[in-house]
This record gives C-alpha cells, structure tokens and sequence, in this order.
C-alpha cells in the first residue's frame, strides 16, 4: 500500500509519546477499514455465485477460516483471545450481509422474470 495515509512513522518499539502510538493505530484502522471492505466486495460475489440460499453459511468453512487464522496468527504473534472472536464475529456479519446479497439479488432475478403488464 502506497498511500501516503498508510505510510508509517514509527514501530510500536520506537514510538515515544501517545500521540505516536495513536497515529500509528489510526493508520492501521484506514488499511483495516479497507481491506475488510475489499473482504466484503467478495462477499458480493459469492452471493452472485452461490446458486442457493442454503450455500451461503458453510460450516466447513468457517472452521477452515478459523484453523488458517490460528497458523496466521501465530506465525505474526496475533493472541488468539483477539483474532478468534474478531475473525468469529467478522464471518458472522459477512455472512449476514451475504445473506442480504443474495436475497436482493434473488428479488432483481425475479423482477426481472416478472412480464410487464
């Protein structure tokens, strides 16, 4: 990421002052803000993609999320007490807002079936 919003000043290391430390947790907040939003642009598509409602919340895959989030989050030295219930209840809301995906596109499909009269 090349935008000079998300250029960093410091480490948490090097940081001196509070207002350092919250620079660089603001910064962090921008690049979060818009890979989640990246993260639910997918969530656009796989509503498009999935051909059934009952598609939409995978069991196996959120269990699969969760052990590739644990090996991720050790190797970066992430506690799990944070990820796990961010990432659980981030699939939570991408889920939701799958669900209302795909039950907007569900009514443009038939709108678009639906003979003028």
């Amino acid at each position: 990421m090349t935008d000079r919003n998300f250029e960093s000043r410091n480490t948490a290391a090097s940081c001196q002052t509070m207002a350092d430390v919250r620079h660089e947790i603001d910064r962090l907040d921008r690049i979060l803000v818009a890979l989640i939003a990246e993260r639910q642009g997918f969530m656009d598509a796989a509503a498009r993609i999935k051909g059934h409602r009952s598609l939409v919340r995978d069991e196996a895959r959120i269990a699969d999320v969760i052990a590739k989030v644990t090996v991720s989050a050790e190797q970066h030295g992430l506690s799990m007490s944070i990820a796990d219930p961010v990432w659980r209840t981030m699939m939570d809301r991408c889920i939701a807002y799958e669900f209302k995906a795909f039950d907007a596109l569900a009514v443009e499909a038939r709108l678009a079936d639906t003979p003028e009269v």
